[in-house]
């Protein structure tokens, strides 16, 4: 092969384009394994590695539908409410009502979904705050979970159900994490090759730009905040699986993790920039921070500390950058 073909193939093979889009997390991403390992002989065993990826996968399916809220311009703060009464809701219908199975799951997602609707229906027919109209639903829902189970968690025995969060795929692969690679590649192909990906850029980077130009934007912001509303019944769904149980206070956080994957990820809180991938290493990250300090020993109550941290960190990053550009465009703009 050619020196200019094996540049070609180079260029255009989608993984190396990956992680060159997202050197600057990968390169934190090696530094932290590096310094965890040193600091603990656990950190690299086969089973943790396991351990950390199925941990990853409940932050994952909900920072997806994260993405897509923040590259419009918005945010969602009910996520980890709705992990919670979906979750606890599911159980619950199994145990306490005696429904089947396959219709507790299928009603728990649906709650979930329609949960996610609202919010998107309220912030585009009437203009309302995504921060105001999410924060309220998160109360809602929160409050639907304690009411609803009395504040108590809910035992679940049913093997079937279990399976669903602990289970693996060639006994070797934790079923949350092939569910976890499913979603990832779903949501690749949803904002690099469809219309509809285009469209949540397009609002996110000109809202005034897309209308002019016959972009959707109310059918738009619905559709993601339901996909948001989904993907967070679906982690409270494998979530209550792995725990064996519903428990109300479950979904406490999840938000901010997700928030935080996206934002180490490079996704702009302005809107209009973000992409799966960076979204993806930014789970990873947050996920081996929790790991690593459990493993090494620090309190929760630390670790709060330190996420809240590299949030800020991260926002603080990505408007420097928006500065940097703005000034580099006025720059190249003078110069023409």
């Amino acid at each position: 092969m050619s020196e200019n073909k094996k540049k070609s193939v180079l260029v255009n093979n989608p993984v190396v384009n990956m992680f060159r889009g997202n050197i600057g997390i990968v390169m934190v991403l090696i530094l932290m394994c590096i310094i965890i390992s040193f600091a603990t002989d656990k950190f690299l065993t086969g089973t943790n590695i396991i351990s950390v990826l199925r941990q990853i996968s409940i932050n994952t399916f909900i920072a997806l539908g994260m993405t897509l809220v923040i590259i419009l311009g918005h945010i969602d703060l009910s996520v980890g409410a709705i992990v919670a009464m979906s979750g606890t809701l599911t159980v619950g219908f199994i145990v306490n009502q005696g429904l089947p199975i396959w219709l507790a799951i299928v009603l728990g997602l649906l709650i979930g979904t329609a949960t996610g609707f609202i919010s998107g229906f309220v912030v585009s027919t009437f203009k309302v705050p995504a921060f105001i109209i999410t924060m309220a639903m998160m109360n809602i829902a929160s409050g639907i979970a304690y009411v609803y189970s009395g504040g108590q968690s809910t035992r679940i025995t049913n093997e079937f159900f279990i399976n669903i969060g602990t289970g693996y795929l060639f006994k070797v692969i934790p079923l949350p994490v092939v569910y976890m690679v499913i979603l990832i590649a779903i949501f690749v192909f949803l904002l690099n090759k469809t219309k509809f990906g285009t469209y949540v850029y397009a609002i996110g980077g000109n809202r005034e730009a897309a209308r002019l130009s016959g972009v959707p934007i109310k059918k738009v912001e619905i559709i993601v905040f339901t996909l948001s509303g989904f993907l967070s019944a679906f982690a409270g769904l494998v979530l209550c699986s792995r725990m064996y149980s519903g428990q109300p206070s479950v979904g406490s956080g999840y938000e901010l993790d997700a928030i935080a994957a996206c934002v180490l990820g490079g996704t702009s809180m302005s809107g209009g920039k973000g992409r799966i991938s960076g979204t993806v290493f930014g789970a990873i990250v947050i996920g081996i921070i929790s790991n690593g300090l459990n493993l090494i020993g620090v309190s929760s109550y630390w670790q709060l500390i330190i996420k809240g941290l590299i949030i800020a960190c991260a926002v603080l990053l990505d408007v420097q950058k928006g500065k940097l550009s703005g000034l580099k465009k006025k720059f190249v703009k003078k110069n023409a």
